[in-house]
Protein backbone atom coordinates (compact mmCIF):
# COMPACT_ATOMS: atom_id res chain seq x y z
CA UNK A 1 0.00 0.00 0.00
CA UNK A 2 1.32 3.61 -0.65
CA UNK A 3 2.29 5.48 2.08
CA UNK A 4 0.55 8.63 0.91
CA UNK A 5 -2.78 6.21 0.80
CA UNK A 6 -1.77 5.25 4.64
CA UNK A 7 -0.61 9.06 5.56
CA UNK A 8 -4.06 10.72 3.96
CA UNK A 9 -6.54 8.16 5.80
CA UNK A 10 -4.06 8.91 9.16
CA UNK A 11 -4.55 12.36 8.74
CA UNK A 12 -8.27 12.68 7.34
CA UNK A 13 -11.13 13.21 10.39
CA UNK A 14 -13.87 10.74 9.50
CA UNK A 15 -15.67 12.60 12.38
CA UNK A 16 -16.56 15.41 9.55
CA UNK A 17 -18.65 13.29 7.71
CA UNK A 18 -21.21 11.72 10.11
CA UNK A 19 -23.44 14.17 11.81
CA UNK A 20 -24.53 13.66 15.72
CA UNK A 21 -24.75 11.33 17.75
CA UNK A 22 -22.08 9.33 15.44
CA UNK A 23 -19.47 11.75 15.84
CA UNK A 24 -18.12 10.07 18.79
CA UNK A 25 -17.63 6.93 17.25
CA UNK A 26 -16.12 8.16 13.96
CA UNK A 27 -13.14 6.65 14.67
CA UNK A 28 -14.11 2.69 15.37
CA UNK A 29 -13.54 0.95 12.37
CA UNK A 30 -17.60 0.01 11.46
CA UNK A 31 -20.28 1.58 9.54
CA UNK A 32 -22.31 4.05 10.42
CA UNK A 33 -25.79 5.37 9.60
CA UNK A 34 -25.84 8.74 7.75
CA UNK A 35 -29.31 9.15 7.20
CA UNK A 36 -32.07 7.91 4.54
CA UNK A 37 -31.22 4.34 5.15
CA UNK A 38 -27.65 4.95 4.09
CA UNK A 39 -24.25 3.85 5.45
CA UNK A 40 -20.66 5.42 5.74
CA UNK A 41 -17.99 2.41 5.34
CA UNK A 42 -15.63 0.90 8.02
CA UNK A 43 -12.94 3.18 7.21
CA UNK A 44 -10.62 0.14 6.62
CA UNK A 45 -12.76 -1.06 3.63
CA UNK A 46 -12.47 2.28 2.39
CA UNK A 47 -8.74 2.47 2.52
CA UNK A 48 -8.66 -0.92 1.05
CA UNK A 49 -10.92 -0.21 -1.51
CA UNK A 50 -9.04 3.10 -2.75
CA UNK A 51 -5.62 0.78 -2.64
CA UNK A 52 -7.59 -2.05 -4.91
CA UNK A 53 -8.61 1.03 -7.59
CA UNK A 54 -4.64 1.76 -7.95
CA UNK A 55 -5.17 5.38 -8.24
CA UNK A 56 -2.60 7.85 -10.39
CA UNK A 57 -2.91 11.58 -10.32
CA UNK A 58 -3.74 11.53 -14.08
CA UNK A 59 -6.73 9.62 -14.21
CA UNK A 60 -10.99 10.64 -14.37
CA UNK A 61 -12.72 8.08 -11.95
CA UNK A 62 -16.25 7.77 -11.61
CA UNK A 63 -17.93 7.37 -8.58
CA UNK A 64 -21.73 5.61 -7.90
CA UNK A 65 -22.96 6.84 -4.30
CA UNK A 66 -21.46 10.21 -2.92
CA UNK A 67 -23.05 9.08 0.74
CA UNK A 68 -21.81 11.39 3.36
CA UNK A 69 -18.06 12.36 0.97
CA UNK A 70 -15.56 10.14 2.78
CA UNK A 71 -15.04 7.78 0.07
CA UNK A 72 -15.18 10.88 -2.40
CA UNK A 73 -12.25 12.87 -0.41
CA UNK A 74 -10.24 10.02 -1.07
CA UNK A 75 -10.38 9.76 -4.94
CA UNK A 76 -10.51 13.40 -5.15
CA UNK A 77 -7.19 13.37 -3.23
CA UNK A 78 -5.26 10.95 -4.97
CA UNK A 79 -7.07 11.69 -9.24
CA UNK A 80 -7.45 14.19 -11.20
CA UNK A 81 -10.86 14.20 -11.58
CA UNK A 82 -14.19 12.91 -10.04
CA UNK A 83 -17.35 12.59 -11.11
CA UNK A 84 -20.21 11.56 -8.64
CA UNK A 85 -23.19 10.40 -8.49
CA UNK A 86 -25.98 10.25 -5.72
CA UNK A 87 -29.73 9.59 -5.80
CA UNK A 88 -30.49 11.58 -2.81
CA UNK A 89 -30.31 15.31 -2.95
CA UNK A 90 -29.96 15.94 0.64
CA UNK A 91 -27.07 13.57 1.04
CA UNK A 92 -25.48 14.96 -2.21
CA UNK A 93 -25.68 18.33 -0.86
CA UNK A 94 -24.30 17.37 2.80
CA UNK A 95 -20.88 15.61 0.91
CA UNK A 96 -20.55 18.53 -1.56
CA UNK A 97 -20.53 21.09 1.31
CA UNK A 98 -17.93 19.17 3.35
CA UNK A 99 -15.96 18.52 0.38
CA UNK A 100 -15.57 22.35 -0.56
CA UNK A 101 -15.03 23.25 2.76
CA UNK A 102 -11.92 20.44 2.75
CA UNK A 103 -10.89 22.63 -0.36
CA UNK A 104 -11.84 20.00 -2.96
CA UNK A 105 -12.35 21.76 -6.37
CA UNK A 106 -11.88 18.98 -8.85
CA UNK A 107 -15.51 16.79 -8.16
CA UNK A 108 -18.58 17.08 -10.09
CA UNK A 109 -21.74 16.16 -8.87
CA UNK A 110 -24.52 14.54 -10.33
CA UNK A 111 -28.01 13.81 -8.77
CA UNK A 112 -29.32 10.51 -10.39
CA UNK A 113 -29.75 6.68 -10.47
CA UNK A 114 -25.84 5.22 -10.90
CA UNK A 115 -26.92 2.28 -12.60
CA UNK A 116 -26.59 5.16 -15.73
CA UNK A 117 -22.98 5.99 -14.63
CA UNK A 118 -22.39 9.51 -16.16
CA UNK A 119 -22.07 8.71 -20.14
CA UNK A 120 -21.39 12.62 -20.88
CA UNK A 121 -17.98 12.18 -19.09
CA UNK A 122 -17.13 8.29 -19.94
CA UNK A 123 -14.66 6.52 -20.18
CA UNK A 124 -13.16 6.63 -16.95
CA UNK A 125 -9.84 5.23 -15.89
CA UNK A 126 -11.54 4.16 -12.66
CA UNK A 127 -15.39 3.49 -11.31
CA UNK A 128 -15.88 2.99 -7.51
CA UNK A 129 -19.08 1.60 -6.45
CA UNK A 130 -20.24 2.30 -2.85
CA UNK A 131 -23.33 0.54 -2.75
CA UNK A 132 -24.12 -2.82 -3.89
CA UNK A 133 -26.97 -3.84 -7.64
CA UNK A 134 -27.40 -7.35 -7.78
CA UNK A 135 -25.15 -7.33 -10.94
CA UNK A 136 -22.55 -5.32 -12.48
CA UNK A 137 -24.43 -3.00 -14.49
CA UNK A 138 -23.57 -3.13 -18.04
CA UNK A 139 -23.62 0.51 -18.71
CA UNK A 140 -20.67 0.75 -15.91
CA UNK A 141 -18.88 -1.68 -17.81
CA UNK A 142 -19.14 0.14 -21.06
CA UNK A 143 -18.01 3.71 -19.20
CA UNK A 144 -14.72 1.70 -18.05
CA UNK A 145 -12.17 3.02 -20.01
CA UNK A 146 -9.59 0.31 -21.86
CA UNK A 147 -6.77 -0.48 -18.81
CA UNK A 148 -9.37 0.53 -16.32
CA UNK A 149 -10.18 -0.47 -12.78
CA UNK A 150 -13.99 -0.93 -11.34
CA UNK A 151 -13.99 -1.62 -7.54
CA UNK A 152 -17.99 -2.78 -6.93
CA UNK A 153 -20.05 -5.09 -4.59
CA UNK A 154 -22.11 -7.64 -6.17
CA UNK A 155 -24.92 -9.94 -5.11
CA UNK A 156 -27.96 -9.77 -3.09
CA UNK A 157 -29.70 -7.37 -0.15
CA UNK A 158 -27.04 -7.60 2.77
CA UNK A 159 -24.71 -9.40 1.69
CA UNK A 160 -22.40 -9.17 -1.37
CA UNK A 161 -18.77 -10.05 -2.86
CA UNK A 162 -16.33 -7.29 -3.30
CA UNK A 163 -15.42 -7.47 -7.27
CA UNK A 164 -12.34 -5.76 -8.82
CA UNK A 165 -13.17 -5.09 -12.53
CA UNK A 166 -10.47 -4.76 -14.82
CA UNK A 167 -10.73 -4.29 -18.99
CA UNK A 168 -7.73 -5.04 -20.74
CA UNK A 169 -6.62 -2.84 -23.68
CA UNK A 170 -8.72 -4.85 -26.04
CA UNK A 171 -11.42 -4.39 -24.12
CA UNK A 172 -12.02 -7.81 -22.40
CA UNK A 173 -13.39 -7.62 -19.42
CA UNK A 174 -12.38 -9.99 -16.26
CA UNK A 175 -13.53 -10.65 -12.49
CA UNK A 176 -11.81 -11.12 -9.23
CA UNK A 177 -13.28 -11.52 -5.93
CA UNK A 178 -11.78 -9.44 -3.28
CA UNK A 179 -13.54 -10.00 -0.48
CA UNK A 180 -17.21 -10.47 1.27
CA UNK A 181 -18.78 -7.50 2.27
CA UNK A 182 -22.19 -5.90 3.09
CA UNK A 183 -23.35 -2.88 1.55
CA UNK A 184 -26.48 -0.83 0.90
CA UNK A 185 -28.57 -2.04 -2.28
CA UNK A 186 -28.17 0.10 -5.06
CA UNK A 187 -31.47 1.17 -5.74
CA UNK A 188 -32.69 1.25 -9.16
CA UNK A 189 -35.32 3.82 -10.44
CA UNK A 190 -37.90 2.33 -12.26
CA UNK A 191 -40.27 4.22 -14.56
Amino acid sequence: MEASLLQFFSSLDRSRFVDDPYKTLAQVDRPLPIGYGQTISQPSLVLYMTDQLQLEKTQKVLEIGTGSGYQTAFLAQFAAEVYSVELLGQLQCRAKERLDALGYRNIQYKLGDGNFGWAEHAPFDRIMVGAAPRTIPQTLIEQLAPQGIMIIPVGPTYWQELVKVTKDETGRVTEQKLLDVSFVELVEIRN
